[in-house]
């Protein structure tokens, strides 16, 4: 029971608590200016004119600043990629918690949403206020031209109110654009209907310039309901426009001068612009690295299954086992970048790098045409020979949780299908050099559906099952190999895929029972568990993870997602 509670503190304690951090932040901003435009002395007479729905507008509007700053934060691939890389700054802890930035990232936009909502709603109803309670004795406070305007004109004609029914239609693109059956079918939408971003904030700081919400600004000299020689006609007219209403009692003093109305500051003004010019500054810096240094394909391979691998060569690019790369083709789209994980990292033998693409949707469509447009042969080209490619750009690299594979002393890769991709540059980096890491055993175990789909990596699989051996370290790499189609039975026939043919199984794995034997084989270490694949996978290994039983043996569950 303390191991599956350590294990669920380690996975899930973290994550918690900066939720929690943040759901409390939310609830005390709201409140806060709830409380402060409902009792403050300086929007005594617009609250009296607008009631609850200023209170709700504005604070309301506190949550939308509070997260406006902070969903562009997790999208700092740079910052994050540095902050993972810098042992001395972060712990591994920290380092797993910034692989959770994408899921914040979501969590701010949905609450962005849910809250704008909230604030067009209470505006509504003060627009409808600002109608029917249209002050006579403080024309500065009104919005309304005369009691009884419509408030459809109100909103038409006012910047917030233009401003404000433009945000809500391109929000509502953005978070449509954003489900998960969108970015599956067609990620060229999701991709173009979220940079439109860019608009949201221009629009966004003009719409809080509008000024339309006016606070008292000489509370000293004329203290809120006090008596006046002009006395409040809207007042009386609001006490006695009520059936069974009492009327307000008579003000104690006497104002010393007339109520003087002006707008606040924007404060969303003070809220976004620092997150906004970090994130602006760190595209800037990504768009000059990438573009600064060229790009050159220097081979195409057709594997089978529709992947395509590329290698290539860049200049001062050295990324880590682990990361991905963001890949630009002009000729393809001049803006659309497609996030791959490096399959292949430069080393002091060989200085290019390379990745794995499935030819999946539109873009990679595209894509592996351009690369073999004038051949349908699928062999790799010399470089004499070599074709002219597309221009490609490159940006990154970023990290991802595949980094920390080599800081446990055990790990288990689990992979479907295309998903082994992160683990590729792994295994590649043990065959290069397996002793330079604290990794001393490694559990792999990879399900596709087709037989073929092995081939990808088959040579490397192979070539380092037969490194360890030389080595004597036959118990450092367990491989375990699924072929979850069980409609036809195959097998690895050629001989010098043996060591495969032996590790293929037919089926899917028993999840349980490989937890069972990797926690009995490695008490009292910890494990990290790692990911990439089908989403049943990835919720069976993270509950598997959690509810641990056996003693002495921690599991760390890391699941690989591109941001």
């Amino acid at each position: 029971m303390s191991v599956a509670l350590k294990s669920w503190r380690a996975n899930e304690g973290p994550k918690h608590l900066i939720v929690m951090l943040w759901v409390a932040a939310n609830v005390f901003l709201f409140w806060r200016t709830f409380a402060l435009y409902f009792s403050g002395a300086q929007y005594y007479y617009l609250h009296e004119m607008l009631g609850l729905g200023l209170c709700i507008s504005r604070a309301s509007a506190s949550v939308l600043n509070f997260n406006c700053s902070l969903v562009l934060l997790p999208m700092c691939r740079s910052l994050l990629a540095f902050l993972r890389g810098s042992q001395r700054v972060t712990g591994r802890h920290v380092r797993r918690l910034l692989d959770k930035s994408k899921a914040f990232h979501a969590a701010c936009g949905v609450t962005i949403c849910v809250f704008s909502a909230v604030h067009v709603s209470a505006h509504l109803v003060n627009m409808v206020s600002f109608s029917a309670r249209y002050s006579e004795d403080f024309p500065a406070l009104n919005v309304a031209q005369y009691r009884g305007q419509d408030p459809r004109i109100l909103i038409i004609s006012t910047v917030p109110g233009v401003t404000g029914v433009l945000l809500v239609l391109v929000l509502f693109l953005m978070f449509t654009a954003s489900s998960y059956c969108i970015r599956v079918s067609s990620y060229e939408i999701f991709w173009y209907t979220h940079n439109l971003f860019i608009v949201f904030y221009i629009i966004l700081m003009v719409h809080v310039a509008g000024g339309t919400l006016k606070y008292q600004s000489n509370v000293e000299t004329h203290q809120p309901g006090c008596s006046h020689v002009n006395l409040s006609s809207w007042t009386n007219h609001e006490a006695a426009g009520e059936k069974g209403a009492e009327l307000p009692s008579a003000p104690q003093t006497v104002c010393q001068e007339e109520a003087r109305f002006q707008p606040h500051f924007p404060q969303t003004w003070l809220w976004v612009s620092a997150p906004l010019c970090l994130y602006c500054a760190e595209r800037l810096y990504r768009f000059i690295r990438s573009s600064a240094a060229p790009v050159t394909i220097v081979s195409v391979v057709s594997h089978p299954c529709d992947v395509v691998e590329l290698r290539m060569l860049k200049s001062g690019f050295k990324p880590r086992p682990g990361q991905y790369i963001l890949l630009n083709c002009p000729s393809v789209s001049s803006f659309e970048n497609h996030p791959f994980t490096l399959t292949t990292c430069p080393t002091g033998k060989n200085e290019t790098f390379g990745i794995h693409l499935r030819v999946l949707g539109d873009w990679t469509s595209r894509f592996s045409q351009l690369l073999f447009q004038k051949s349908n042969s699928s062999e790799i080209l010399p470089m004499m020979h070599q074709r002219i490619y597309p221009t490609v750009h490159v940006d990154g690299p970023f990290g991802s949780p595949s980094e920390e594979v080599f800081n446990y002393e055990v790990s288990l890769c689990v992979a479907g299908g295309i998903g082994v991709t992160p683990f590729a540059c792994v295994l590649q980096a043990l065959f290069d050099d397996w002793r330079r890491y604290k990794l001393r055993r490694l559990y792999f175990v990879w399900v596709c559906r087709d037989l073929q789909s092995f081939y990808w990596f088959a040579d490397l699989l192979c070539g380092l099952h037969e490194k360890l051996w030389r080595d004597n370290r036959p118990d450092y790499l367990n491989v375990q190999l699924y072929l979850s189609n069980t409609q036809e039975l195959q097998s690895i026939g050629e001989e010098r895929y043996r060591f495969l043919s032996s590790r293929l199984r037919i089926g899917r794995p028993k999840w349980k029972l490989l937890f069972r034997e990797v926690g009995r084989a490695n008490q009292p270490k910890r494990v990290g568990v790692f990911c990439c694949g089908p989403k049943g996978i990835s919720k069976a290994l993270h509950a598997l993870c959690n509810s641990n039983p056996h003693t002495g043996t921690a599991f760390e569950y890391n699941k690989e997602s591109f941001s």
